[in-house]
């Protein structure tokens, strides 16, 4: 019997180690806090269609990487987004084109990890909270007090602050982790029955309680009615409002929001606010992955590198590689 490698977290950093590893010949097994796959790349099913609240867009500068893209492009689950791009500062309003291109996920931003998961087993809605090692294999606990395993190699992709806590059994890894600094957003979604009147369709945005603001129905995909917004809170205010109740939340950025726009905007007619604790580190990294090959733990994330969703497709792959180079 082949005993598989564990992979906690579905983020873009899990699944491309999985996949790395799948494609090499080896089983894996996935597991998930959640009831779908994504992380910070998933998509919120609402009332007003399905709402991008974590990642906006992304870029791809790596070769590597850059040639994934053009793939997902090709299969359709990504498209290119060319906003209308304006930039707010000293409460000026100024457009702000550029040449970068930008992608996101079609129709919607979790369609990218759906599409990588495939058919690799996942079990979701299984929070792990212990990784242990017997006297050859790993075994992973659950918040339920279930034991899963065995399994020859772990691979935590998850945030840094939830990998500190699962890596009791590898402590030098667990104190990189542990100062790894995490910066928390508030996300905002706003959707109008009336299109509210601006060629904005998406803005940087400077000190303001606000960071940015998108509209969704600019992205390739999405539904054109009601005309809905996410905006995301800077990493200084939303850490300074980080238990305010959710209704003060979208009180607060549809009024920021609406000073931007200098106009009179209607209420909304549907609200949504989820808080991401760990949105991005707060300084970008070169580990690549982090790993103890003799113990057979690796740690993937966009924190190991760039904090962008190219850096978290990276270092999912520089995990795989480093565990495959092991083995061999």
């Amino acid at each position: 019997m082949t005993v598989p490698i564990a992979i906690i977290g579905t983020g873009i950093a899990g699944l491309s180690a999985a996949q790395a590893l799948h494609a090499a010949g080896h089983s894996v097994h996935l597991f998930d806090k959640s009831h779908g796959s994504g992380g910070r790349m998933s998509t919120k099913r609402s009332d007003a269609g399905a709402l991008d609240m974590g990642a906006q867009y992304f870029t791809a500068r790596d070769r590597r990487f850059v040639e994934v893209v053009q793939q997902w492009q090709a299969q359709g689950y990504v498209a290119e987004w060319t906003p209308q791009l304006y930039n707010y500062r000293y409460g000026q309003l100024s457009l702000s084109p550029d040449e970068q291109v930008r992608w996101v996920g079609n129709p919607r931003m979790s369609a990218i990890t759906r599409a990588m998961r495939g058919d690799l087993p996942v079990t979701f809605s299984c929070r792990i909270t212990e990784v242990f090692r017997g006297v050859q294999h790993w075994s992973l606990q659950d918040a339920e007090g279930v034991t899963h395993g065995p399994f020859s190699h772990v691979i935590i992709a998850t945030p840094a602050p939830q990998a500190t806590t699962l890596l009791a059994a590898a402590p030098k890894l667990a104190g990189v982790a542990a100062g790894v600094l995490m910066e928390p957003t508030w996300a905002v979604a706003l959707a109008f029955d009336t299109p509210l009147e601006t060629p904005m369709e998406g803005c940087f945005v400077q000190d303001n309680p606000l960071d940015w603001l998108a509209r969704n129905r600019s992205k390739p995909g999405r539904a054109s009615t009601p005309d809905t917004w996410v905006l995301h809170a800077s990493s200084a205010w939303s850490k300074k409002h980080l238990d305010l109740p959710k209704e003060a939340v979208i009180e607060a950025l549809h009024g920021a929001f609406a000073e931007l726009l200098g106009c009179a905007m209607p209420a909304p007619a549907f609200t949504l606010a989820h808080r991401w604790l760990y949105a991005r580190p707060a300084t970008a990294h070169e580990w690549g992955t982090l790993s103890d090959s003799d113990l057979g733990v690796y740690v993937c994330g966009d924190w190991c590198l760039s904090g962008r969703v190219e850096g978290a497709w990276l270092s999912g792959q520089e995990a795989a590689r480093r565990l495959l180079e092991h083995l061999d």
